[in-house]
């Protein structure tokens, strides 16, 4: 029965949204998974998608995945870049992770405008200033 299905609650581990200069000196902006967590994450799947609407039209992207073999203890991995063109959709990171033999999962989703250089914020584990989900 569904109510017998136990689902943990994901702790410690989210997503950021950083500008960065690229070796052309150009700005860029890229995602990461964070894992706060004293232990290490593994088979990380993260699947990432923007959807919304522009001028009464409805826009998607395409769902992108990306596989994450272990995510170190107190650390972070690189996801993926993100182009500017999409901040004004909902931009959704789909995270599944292993803890042992034990699943988790979690949706982030940046809200519309969210990603911008106004809601930026040091990040301590990247050592960098950017957009943390919470």
């Amino acid at each position: 029965m569904k109510k017998d299905i136990r689902i943990p609650k994901v702790e410690k581990v989210t997503v950021a949204i950083v500008p960065e200069k690229s070796l052309l000196d150009e700005e860029e902006w890229k995602a990461y998974l964070i894992n706060n967590n004293d232990f290490d994450i593994e088979n990380t799947l993260v699947a990432s998608k923007g959807y919304g609407e522009k001028n009464k039209e409805i826009q998607k992207t395409s769902t992108l995945r990306h596989f994450l073999e272990t995510v170190p203890a107190n650390s972070s991995a690189l996801i993926e870049p993100i182009d500017p063109a999409v901040f004004h959709l909902n931009n959704e990171y789909w995270v599944s992770y292993y803890i042992g033999q034990q699943i988790f999962d979690k949706r982030f989703v940046f809200v519309p405008e969210s990603i911008s250089k106004e809601n930026l914020t040091f990040i301590k584990t990247l050592e960098k200033d950017g957009i943390l989900h919470s």
